[in-house]
């Protein structure tokens, strides 16, 4: 089972019977994240493979996994949101065992978005998972 805040975007997404109203909600979302202090906007924590430019900063504490996140394109801010809704505070070992595909398929982001976003998701949870092999 996935963490109670991906659950919450989950069920939401659930009452949301338009695509537009669920982009609305991903980027509320990405609103609502604090934005990503210029200085962590490096090539250390860049993501390639993204369309847009993207910055995953992660900072394991206390055996769980944590990251901060940003991009210049309010849609991706939203698609980290919903990443950190997925995997922040997860004890570190855990995170390669999520199956990030198959959460983001119930929330069905895999069949409404571009390829370039598709392939930009799947990046940032390839970081997201190298990071916290690293760190276990």
């Amino acid at each position: 089972m996935a963490q109670p805040a991906f659950e919450d975007i989950a069920e939401t997404f659930e009452f949301l019977d338009d695509w537009e109203d669920r982009y609305r909600h991903v980027i509320e979302l990405g609103k609502a994240m604090e934005p990503l202090d210029e200085a962590f906007k490096v090539p250390a924590t860049k993501v390639h493979g993204c369309a847009s430019q993207v910055w995953l900063v992660p900072s394991p504490e206390d055996g769980a996994y944590r990251f901060r996140g940003d991009s210049d394109a309010m849609i991706v801010r939203g698609l980290i949101a919903v990443l950190h809704a997925l995997y922040d505070g997860v004890p570190v070992s855990e995170v390669p065992k999520i199956d990030a595909g198959g959460e983001l398929a119930r929330l069905g982001l895999n069949d409404h978005l571009s390829a370039q976003r598709s392939n930009g998701v799947r990046a940032m949870v390839e970081r997201i998972r190298e990071t916290a092999l690293a760190a276990a």
